[in-house]
């Protein structure tokens, strides 16, 4: 029972920090790409938060996978 929750805490740990190394590349190519084509800031925007939303959740549900592991065990 314990190492099902140690598993299913390094999962999260995993996810979260793939998650934010996405977003983080993500952001980065976009603020680059804007400052680059100013006039193109705005679908630029609108194109990261769209996939920073994706990345998040797809975060959120290895996260809920995680915890489901966890408590079944």
């Amino acid at each position: 029972m314990d190492l099902a929750w140690l598993g299913a805490g390094i999962g999260a740990g995993i996810a979260v920090i793939g998650a934010g190394l996405g977003i983080g590349k993500l952001a980065g190519s976009a603020l680059e790409a804007m400052g680059r084509q100013p006039e193109a800031a705005a679908p630029i925007r609108t194109a990261m938060i769209i996939a920073a939303a994706l990345i998040e959740g797809i975060a959120f549900f290895a996260l809920v996978i995680c915890i489901l592991l966890a408590v079944k065990a």
